[in-house]
């Protein structure tokens, strides 16, 4: 039963290492460039493998470095990937250098041969054809505005390709492609202009990029067309001058109409055509006295009564004299000060205007000698109020009563 086993052992060892003999390495190892975008790829053999998982590992060295050890240090860039590829991109690699590639299979932890193969970016990569085209026209001419080709890092490729220049190809459009007559021009400018056009003519171009040392040029550009311009005719600036003329025109009276327009709105805003009514009118702002305002219920009553002047009609005063002096006298019995006694008792609001004269005119105060002390409020009164009629008077008491 031992031997059994031990056989057993033995004839999976040897299958096993039959296997790892069997593991072959990829083949046909090749770059796929632009610019400075890298890609390795290669080809791998499914029957080798069988149903087995098939894992890669791509290393680079310096081609130099080759030369000086015996053992050169190779640098990993992609490990154990089950991509048929590997993108070198990111690796920034020198763009003069040469580099030696190297790829490996894993079946199951067995390992084949390595697949080399060398690389030198200035020589090898492709050279991209021009980011952008655009066409300006230039008169009867058309201008061609090139730009250059990018690298990984967006920079332009004449940093490594300094004689790098641009093949043009240009044609007039037409309706019978065959019949169409392609011409050529070389530049090493940004900037073409294409000579000897017709005017108001639809011309298409595509540039090619182009560099000698490595006999390198690029696909053509898609097609971009456009089409030239000639003299302005005359009739066209009469007609753009008079259409201007008149847009000009409608433009100022659209801002005159406007203007009035707004300025009807304010006046009629702020300075109403209606009136407040009369009655209304006395009743003035504290603040501003040329504007009226109406009593609104919660604002102060007798503060704004306090701003309310009535005017009323300037009452007419008669006065009558008494028909004689003997009237002026005071009764007997009576002290000086009784007649102002009883004309106060009469009344806060009553007042009183004493004459000398006997006619019914309004005659000039005077003192008397022997007829009392001189009164200045008679004389105030009849100098204020010349031609009043006096009230009849009392010729009792000898007091004229006077209303206002």
């Amino acid at each position: 039963m031992s031997a059994a086993v031990y056989v057993c052992l033995l004839f999976g060892y040897f299958q096993a290492n039959a296997v790892g003999a069997e593991v072959k390495p990829p083949a046909n190892l090749t770059m796929i460039t632009m610019n400075t975008n890298y890609t390795l790829s290669w080809d791998w053999d499914p029957s080798s493998s069988e149903s087995r998982v098939v894992s890669f590992t791509t290393q680079y060295v310096a081609r130099y470095r080759l030369f000086k050890k015996k053992a050169p240090p190779w640098t990993t860039a992609c490990e154990k990937t089950s991509r048929r590829s590997c993108d070198l991109t990111q690796l920034s690699l020198y763009f003069l250098g040469m580099y030696v590639l190297r790829v490996q299979a894993n079946v199951n932890g067995h390992v084949s041969d390595w697949g080399q193969k060398e690389f030198c970016p200035d020589q090898d990569a492709a050279l991209g054809p021009p980011t952008k085209v655009d066409l300006s026209p230039a008169g009867s001419d058309l201008d061609i505005f090139i730009s250059d080709p990018l690298t990984s890092t967006n920079t332009s490729m004449r940093e490594n390709h300094p004689e790098l220049y641009y093949h043009v190809l240009y044609w007039e459009r037409g309706v019978d492609s065959q019949a169409l007559r392609t011409r050529t021009l070389s530049s090493g400018s940004n900037i073409v202009t294409l000579p000897d056009l017709e005017a108001w003519t639809w011309y298409c171009v595509r540039v090619q990029t182009c560099y000698d040392f490595y006999n390198k040029k690029s696909s053509f550009t898609a097609p971009c067309c456009m089409q030239t311009e000639g003299a302005t005719p005359w009739w066209q600036v009469v007609g753009y001058f008079l259409v201007s003329l008149v847009l000009c025109f409608l433009l100022m009276l659209l801002s005159l109409y406007g203007s009035l327009r707004c300025y009807e709105t304010l006046k009629e805003t702020w300075f109403p055509s209606v009136q407040l009514p009369t009655r209304f009118q006395c009743l003035w702002d504290s603040s501003r006295s040329d504007i009226p305002r109406l009593l609104t219920p919660d604002s102060d009553s007798e503060r704004l009564c306090d701003k309310v002047t009535v005017c009323l009609e300037p009452p007419v005063l008669e006065i009558h004299s008494p028909p004689s002096e003997a009237l002026l006298a005071p009764p007997s019995g009576l002290e000086p000060d009784s007649r102002h006694s009883r004309q106060d008792s009469g009344g806060s609001g009553d007042s009183g205007v004493y004459s000398t004269g006997g006619s019914s005119s309004l005659m000039q105060p005077s003192r008397v000698s022997g007829q009392g002390p001189f009164d200045p409020e008679q004389v105030k009164m009849q100098d204020m109020a010349p031609g009043l009629k006096a009230p009849p008077v009392n010729t009792d008491e000898g007091i004229v009563d006077m209303c206002v």
